[in-house]
Parts: C-alpha cells; sequence; structure tokens
C-alpha cells in the first residue's frame, strides 16, 4: 500500500448493550448505551507522556514532553536543532527508543545506599545520544530527583569570552560568565530544593561576603549570580555540597548528573591564556570540580553520560567506541561504567519518524510521500536520525 493511502489516525466508537429493569412492571427493555468517542489514536504517537509508565511495547512511538517541563527542566539542554523543531511543530516530541528505556529500567532499580553508577550512550555520529540522555533525565525529572545537567561540556574548554585567574588557586582559571549562565539554569531547574538543602560548611567568597553555614542551597546559587567575580567557586561549592550530602540520612532528595559530551572534559582545550598558550582542562575551575562529579565516590543517585565526537582528542573520522573516544586518561577515570549503544533508527522507527513528518506537514514535496520517495530517503540518510531531520527540512 502506498504510504500517502494510509490513515494517520484511527477512530473506533465502542456501543455496548445493556438491559435495563423497570422496577413496577418488571419488564425487560432493550436500550442502547454509546460510550463517549475515545481520543485519536495514531500508530506514530503514545498517550503515555510519562517516562516511569513507559516499556517496550511504545518503542517507536513519540510521546510529548509538556511545556512546564521543557521551561524547568530544559532551559539549556536540548540541542539547537531540535529547539527549531519543537517552535516548529509547537511540541516536544520524543521518541521512546530502547538505550533510553534500559537506563530507565535501571536507575529504576538503584541501590541508593550504594556508589553512583555510570552510565554512558554512545554509537555514531546523528544517532540520538542526546535525546536519549534528555529522555533519561525526564525520568529522574518526574521521580522528584535533583537534576544537575551539563548540556554541552565541550563548550566549557573551548573560547569563552572571559577568563580571570582564579581567586581561590592560583593555578587555575575561572570563567565567570559560563558559570554565572550555568548557576541560572541550575536554579530554575531546581527551585523547588534550594531552600530545603542547607549547607553543612561555611563560604568566604570576600572580605565582607560570606555563605554560613546551614543557609539554604538557594543562598548560595545567589551568590554566584550576583557576584559574577565568585561564580566558578560556588559553582564548585555548589557540587560539593550535593556530592556530601546526597544519600546521606536526613537528605530527602535523589542527585542525578548528567553531562552531555563527557570526554570533553578529557581532551583539549582550545582557550588560551594571555601569552598565546593553550589551558589544559585541568587549569579550568569549572572542568575541575566536574571531574569530581565524575567519581562514584558517593551514593544516592547516578551519572548518565554520553559521548562526543567533537570534544575527542583527534579521533579517527568513524570513531564511536568510548575508549576510542575518551582516551586512556578519560577511559581510567570513568571505568566502571555500564555502555549503552545507540544506533540508528529500526525499520519501525524510520517508519514511525516519517508518519510523524507527514503528520506535522513536515514533508512538503509530492514525491516525499511516496513510497520511491520513502526509499530515495533511506538511501541518502541511511536511517540517521539526525541527517534525516536534515534531509527533511529540504523538502
Amino acid at each position: 500500500m502506498a504510504l500517502h493511502r494510509m490513515p494517520l489516525r484511527l477512530r473506533q466508537t465502542v456501543t455496548h448493550v445493556r438491559w435495563l429493569h423497570t422496577s413496577g412492571l418488571g419488564q425487560q427493555q432493550e436500550a442502547l448505551v454509546v460510550e463517549p468517542e475515545p481520543e485519536p489514536f495514531s500508530v506514530f504517537r503514545t498517550q503515555q507522556n510519562d517516562p516511569a509508565s513507559q516499556s517496550e511495547k511504545h518503542i517507536g512511538q513519540f510521546y510529548t514532553i509538556p511545556p512546564a517541563d521543557i521551561r524547568t527542566l530544559f532551559p539549556h539542554g536540548l540541542p539547537r536543532r531540535y529547539q527549531q523543531q519543537v517552535k516548529t511543530f509547537t511540541e516536544a516530541a520524543v521518541m521512546v527508543r530502547q538505550p533510553a528505556l534500559e537506563v530507565i529500567s535501571y536507575l529504576k532499580e538503584t541501590d541508593m545506599s550504594k556508589p553512583a553508577q555510570r552510565y554512558m550512550f554512545y554509537g555514531l555520529k546523528g544517532g540520538g545520544k542526546t535525546l536519549s540522555l534528555c529522555h533519561a533525565v525526564h525520568f529522574c525529572y518526574t521521580q522528584g530527583w535533583l537534576v544537575l545537567h551539563i548540556p554541552d561540556a565541550h563548550s566549557w574548554v573551548k573560547n569563552c569570552k572571559e577568563l580571570l585567574p582564579s581567586s581561590f588557586n592560583a593555578s587555575r582559571f575561572d570563567q565567570p560568565l559560563q558559570a554565572t549562565e550555568w548557576l541560572r539554569n541550575f536554579k530554575i531547574t531546581n527551585e523547588p530544593f534550594l531552600s530545603k538543602i542547607k549547607t553543612r560548611q561555611r563560604y568566604l567568597w570576600t572580605k565582607r561576603e560570606l555563605t554560613e553555614e546551614g543557609s539554604p542551597l538557594g543562598e548560595l546559587v545567589d551568590q554566584g549570580i550576583n557576584r559574577v567575580k565568585s561564580s566558578s567557586d560556588v559553582v564548585g561549592a555548589l557540587m560539593k555540597e550535593l556530592r556530601q550530602q546526597s544519600g546521606q540520612p536526613g537528605c530527602d532528595f535523589h542527585l542525578a548528573v548528567a553531562v552531555d559530551g563527557v570526554n570533553a572534559l578529557w581532551g583539549k582545550s582550545s582557550i588560551q591564556k594571555e601569552d598565546k598558550s593553550e589551558v589544559d582542562p585541568d587549569e579550568l575551575t569549572l572542568v575541575y570540580n566536574l571531574r569530581k562529579m565524575m567519581r562514584n565516590n558517593w551514593t544516592g543517585g547516578a551519572i548518565i553520560t554520553t559521548l562526543s565526537h567533537t570534544g575527542a582528542v583527534y579521533p579517527p573520522k568513524l570513531a564511536y567506541l568510548p575508549q576510542e573516544l575518551l582516551g586512556e586518561r578519560g577511559f581510567d577515570n570513568m571505568d566502571p561504567f555500564i555502555p549503552v549503544s545507540v544506533p540508528y533508527y529500526s525499520e519501525k522507527e524510520f517508519e514511525s519518524c516519517f508518519l510523524y513528518y507527514m503528520d506535522r506537514n513536515w514533508l512538503q514535496h509530492p514525491m516525499s510521500r511516496t513510497e520511491e520517495g520513502k526509499k530515495e530517503i533511506i538511501f541518502m540518510t541511511d536511517r540517521n536520525p539526525s541527517l534525516l531531520d536534515r534531509i527533511c527540512a529540504f523538502l
């Protein structure tokens, strides 16, 4: 059957027969009761928008992240092209895929008294690693976890607008603007926790400014937002507080650390000092503190990461395995971890994505809606999710 003849939405109206008894004459009357018409059903969508309730039967179907969750959980965490798609389609639809379901199943069984387990999405470029990470992070958010999300670790080792010598350690450098921006987004995502969690240490920022022991975590975050010069050190103090309190008696929160492109932490920096020499990632305050979060020497949560070809040090063009992108030093620091492969779309997933694009009128060219057109798209994209999005943008 040609693809354009396939119905995009199926509806069923169920009619039941029920016997009604009259109280006076005892006679039976047959009455037809028509049930309300159900919600439209779609072969490429699922109405199950709760990640905790999704299962293998939902694989290949799109679920919709509520706009409120997008605003709070992902103020800066979605890929740029996906953000454009959300605006174009007026919804944030994510396909339910096996890699994300696998990690979510592990998270459901996590023993919070044990050291944090590390999960790593890996695969060829454009396979959907970042959205798989976002799917897992959305699960943590809906379960009431505190989310520490680094959307692009590589951005912390690229050129920055302002690089200052650290006031805390003379051998390191601060990135105040990047630190301040990250703190603002962290505050948006974790607002409910900022008044409940109290600091366990006293922090002195200047001769006149300090954060007393027992202060709300929100006060610590506001210090970094309002005093840009100390923002990098505030990020370090914040991460330290979360590591020390997560999983401890009396601390009522679970911690999800999500890092996209974690291999950049042991990669190569493109930031230069005043003498034009390159800054080593070891010398960056933000990277130094984030590396500490990657250690599994704390309890009460999980570490979820992805690998990116961009953040690796001169890897082969088609490299995608953890040992290739992490390098020896990065692999030693992240070992042990659970690798989760993210492949290209299966035939079922491609069909679902194709129908979704048709439903959203993303495919306008008449030939793109035919079987021949679909075969050409498969040939050009090899069912690569990212490439499929780019190719279909011209159709």
